[in-house]
């Protein structure tokens, strides 16, 4: 199931009187349960979305051999939400592979339930991939760019 029907479907749980709502699209489903709380507040208690709902893209990779693919950092999501290599449509992208990254920049922003969050590098080396296309959808854990160590 795509992220963005999910995104949707919270949307119209919110819009509306509902306390919950279940969707199954052939072996995938979606339950969503709005919180007792007050009655504008929604805190979604399970989203089930198996591996197979979104295919990972292939990792645009600089010309390198094996092993140093394989001596690198990973920089992973830290949510389900939507990439952006740049801060704004046609700008330049935050880091492209070969730019030398430093602990704490600033490499990408994952937009989630409509908040833009900037995400920083927990390593310094050089960019040998960047693994997702601009506003194409992430989950948690996914390989976002590699950095040689």
């Amino acid at each position: 199931m795509d992220i963005r029907k999910v995104k949707k479907l919270i949307e119209m749980l919110e819009n509306s009187n509902l306390e919950e709502i279940e969707i199954k699209e052939g072996e995938e489903s979606v339950r969503l349960v709005k919180s007792l709380g007050s009655p504008q507040s929604f805190q979604p208690q399970s989203i089930v979305l198996p591996q197979e709902a979104q295919p990972e893209a292939a990792p645009q990779a600089i010309e390198t051999p094996e092993e140093v693919v394989k001596d690198s950092n990973s920089i992973n999501s830290p949510m389900v939400g939507t990439f952006y290599a740049s801060a704004s449509p046609g700008a330049k992208p935050f880091i492209s592979v070969g730019d030398v990254v430093s602990e704490g920049d600033v490499v990408c922003i994952v937009e989630a339930m409509k908040m833009m969050n900037e995400i920083k590098s927990e390593y310094s080396g050089t960019v040998l991939a960047v693994n997702v296309e601009n506003a194409e959808p992430v989950e948690y854990g996914q390989s976002l760019f590699e950095l040689s160590k």
